[in-house]
Order: structure tokens, then C-alpha cells, then sequence
């Protein structure tokens, strides 16, 4: 909790005070966090790994709507009294801290500061939730899949990025799994990507000339 930038501004005795209530979970790749429609009673904030926000459309098909990464807070609708508006499934082996409304409620009341950064966070979600579905709902399946790669990768410089499945891009993206792949295989043709057990490795600048074209 004291190496967690959500928390920083606490101090050790509510750290203390809290610490047995706030619980720390790990889920193994494909597990589920939680399920759509289920009652929320916490949200989690991720530590390491990754998570896919997925909603089903009526006729049963799966939709990614948005990847979850370190620092980032999931499960707050449930601070308004609503539902679980997603399945939270892990895509990477992820570490997170679950966090009791009823600790969040307290907290709100007694540190204004934490309860802003919560409203940041959740800001931040909507921003890139409306990112992707301006950036990765519109355009070719190249363009698409291209901008996804750009949007995920990570600040290392070197361009790595999470490893997903065909039918997981095809469900973030709008596109078929088939048409996913397709993509990726023309970018690794043509040497702008790579991908291994640890996840792709893009040619940065190559993959921002193709989402300008």
C-alpha cells in the first residue's frame, strides 16, 4: 500500500488501520475478477499484469472495450449503486488490490485527497474508453490493428507490448478474428513486428508512418 501512488497520501496509522482490510489478489491468465451484472461490493486497483473489460452483444459475441493496466482502477461503478458494468478477465498474470466500498466510503469522508484521486483515475478510464472507440472502431482492419499496437505499448522505448490472441484483437477492434490475423501476419512479414512468449516487439516508427497513411 505505501508503494502504491493511489495511497501515497495517507498517513501510517490509517495506512495501519486499513492495511487488514484492503485484500491482495492475483489471477492467473483467462481468469475472471468479476462478471458482468454481478453486485459490486469493492473496486481493485491493478498493481502488474493486464486486464480486458469484455461486454456481450446480443447475439452472444464478445467485445473488448478496454484493456486495464498498472495504476489503473476498475470496478467503480459500483460506488453508485450499479452493477458490474463488464467481465474483468486477466489477459497477463495480474496482481491487484481489492478495495471494500465500504473502505472507499470511509475514505471519502475522512481523506478528500485519495476520493480526488479516485475521480482522476476514473476520468482517465472514460478518456480512453472514448479513445477506443474513436481510434479502434473505425478504419481499415491494418489501420486498426496498427493503432491498438501503438495505443498498448509501453514506455520502455524498445516497442513491447501485451500478447493477445487473434480473437481477443478481433474483439477489441471490431474485426474478425480472421481478418486480425491476417494483419499481424503482414506485419511480421514485412518485419515491423515480432511477437515471442513475452509479448510483441514493434517498429515503432514503421507502425506510426502506417496509422499516418
Amino acid at each position: 500500500m505505501r508503494g502504491s501512488v493511489l495511497f501515497a497520501g495517507l498517513d501510517e496509522p490509517l495506512l495501519e488501520e486499513l492495511q487488514d482490510s484492503i485484500e491482495e489478489l492475483v489471477i492467473a491468465p483467462g481468469e475472471s475478477l468479476y462478471r458482468m451484472g454481478s453486485a459490486g461490493t469493492a473496486a481493485f486497483t491493478l498493481r502488474s499484469g493486464v486486464v480486458k473489460l469484455v461486454q456481450y452483444l446480443p447475439d452472444g459475441t464478445q467485445r473488448i472495450v478496454r484493456l486495464v493496466r498498472p495504476c489503473d482502477v476498475l470496478g467503480l461503478e459500483g460506488l453508485l449503486g450499479q452493477r458490474y458494468q463488464h467481465d474483468a478477465i486477466a489477459v497477463q498474470r495480474a496482481e491487484l488490490c481489492r478495495l471494500p466500498f465500504s473502505v472507499l466510503s470511509r475514505l471519502d469522508r475522512e481523506n478528500p485527497a485519495l476520493h480526488q484521486e479516485l475521480l482522476r483515475r476514473w476520468h482517465r478510464a472514460l478518456s480512453e474508453a472514448e479513445a477506443w472507440l474513436t481510434e479502434l472502431s473505425t478504419g481499415s482492419a491494418r489501420q486498426r490493428v496498427v493503432r491498438l499496437l501503438l495505443r498498448v505499448v509501453d514506455d520502455s522505448g524498445v516497442g513491447l507490448c501485451p500478447l493477445f490472441s487473434r480473437k481477443d484483437m478481433g474483439a477489441m477492434l471490431g474485426v474478425t478474428t480472421e481478418s486480425a490475423s491476417r494483419v499481424v501476419a503482414e506485419l511480421k512479414r514485412k518485419g515491423f513486428l515480432s511477437e515471442s512468449s513475452h509479448g510483441f516487439r514493434c517498429d515503432l516508427a514503421a507502425l506510426k508512418r502506417l496509422s499516418a497513411d
